[in-house]
């Protein structure tokens, strides 16, 4: 079962948005299995521009899905996002079904909170070609300098070793032109 968790930014969330955001995403329903609650979390954002944005996540046991969506109108961006999330569902589960079952660590329960899947429903799976390998070497630094070396290097991401905690650590360059620090545990 899925339950919601809908918030507006600079847009109020009418009865009528809200009911449209749990029949669209409410369809990936069928996807798990009775007895697995997850929940939906819908973040709805009207920019200044007459601009919509839909993001919504659903983080599941071994898996979190996400997906977002901007365009001018709201409606169709919820269209969108719940077809981006089925597709997110089919291709995970249509490799979970090709996984050996003793792949599994003891103990665990693999993508459990999902009901199998049809044959006619499995996605073909895009090969994952890894045309090259680099070794570096993590060097001890704190974020800001991270930062400068991953712009000297012209990415958009740099793994790094935390001076202060010594554990590998990434920044990263946001959309927005702004930068990300993922922080490992």
């Amino acid at each position: 079962m899925i339950k919601f968790n809908i918030r507006g930014e600079n847009v109020e969330v009418t009865d009528a948005i809200r009911a449209y955001v749990e029949d669209k995403i409410g369809k990936l329903d069928k996807y798990f299995n009775d007895g697995h609650e997850v929940t939906a979390y819908v973040n709805l954002k009207v920019y200044s521009e007459k601009r919509a944005k839909v993001e919504v996540t659903l983080p599941a046991k071994n898996v979190t899905l996400r997906a977002e969506d901007t365009s001018q109108d709201m409606y169709s961006s919820i269209d969108f996002v719940e077809e981006k999330l089925e597709r997110q569902i089919r291709k995970y589960k249509t490799r979970m079904n090709r996984k050996p079952r003793n792949a599994v660590p003891t103990g665990q329960a693999f993508g459990d909170e999902f009901a199998p899947l049809e044959k006619a429903d499995e996605v073909a799976e895009d090969h994952v070609d890894i045309v090259r390998t680099k070794h570096v070497a993590l060097k001890p630094m704190d974020a800001e300098e991270a930062v400068l070396q991953m712009d000297m290097l012209g990415h958009d991401f740099y793994v790094f070793t935390d001076a202060d905690s010594n554990g590998s650590h990434v920044v990263y360059r946001r959309t927005d032109g702004r930068y990300g620090l993922i922080e490992t545990e």
